[in-house]
């Protein structure tokens, strides 16, 4: 069992920037690929960023629209993944989900992201 807990989410204007950090615990060992993951109203959940470890070597994945804008990293040793969101835009108005693979999929409870124009 792997628990994930996000944080960071809030209101901002177009153009700023937030944060999101997700926390690890449990069967932390297991985890291969970390990620996150938005909902956003009526619509379905798209991955948004994806980071794998293999060795000392990261390898991340962007969805398109993010890409230039967001960054995603990770901190083993802490069992932490974070997600650097920039340049935010309306459309980034979401409920944004940590996900861990470990095999087995997990999830964090979600943490809302909200921006206004």
């Amino acid at each position: 069992q792997v628990q994930l807990v996000e944080s960071g989410g809030g209101l901002v204007q177009a153009g700023g920037s937030l944060r999101l950090s997700c926390a690890a615990s449990g069967s932390i060992g297991s985890i291969k690929t970390m990620g996150w993951y938005r909902q956003a109203p009526g619509k379905e959940r798209e991955v948004v960023a994806t980071i794998n470890t293999i060795g000392i070597t990261n390898y991340v994945n962007y969805v398109n629209s993010v890409k230039g804008r967001f960054t995603i990293s990770r901190d083993n040793a802490e069992n932490t993944v974070w997600l650097q969101m920039n340049s935010l835009k309306v459309d980034d108005t979401a409920v944004y989900y940590c996900y861990a693979n470990a095999p087995l999929p997990y999830w964090g409870q979600g943490t809302q992201v909200t921006v206004s124009s």
